[in-house]
């Protein structure tokens, strides 16, 4: 079992209704642990509806839905960037 600091940014933030949380899981990868938090709740079903739209990090770095949690203290979901 791990423990996980899961960060939501922007829109992601306003659809699960709290900006961050701590998650203890068994998981191995981030998609995993979406699934995980989809199956918990509807308002994950909806923050993660697209995930062509979002982005991750573990631990502030950049990376996809497949990346191993192995050692992971933190997790951050967001939008994709734009600049202006």
């Amino acid at each position: 079992m791990m423990t996980l600091d899961i960060l939501y940014f922007a829109w992601l933030r306003e659809r699960v209704g709290e900006p961050r949380e701590v998650v203890e899981t068994n998981v191995e990868t981030v998609a995993d642990l979406v699934a995980e938090l989809v199956a918990k709740d509807e308002r994950y079903a909806l923050a993660f509806a697209d995930m062509s739209s979002l982005r991750v990090a573990i631990d502030q770095e950049l990376t996809d839905f497949t990346a191993s949690l192995k050692g992971a203290r933190e997790v951050a979901f967001f939008p994709p960037m734009t600049g202006g």
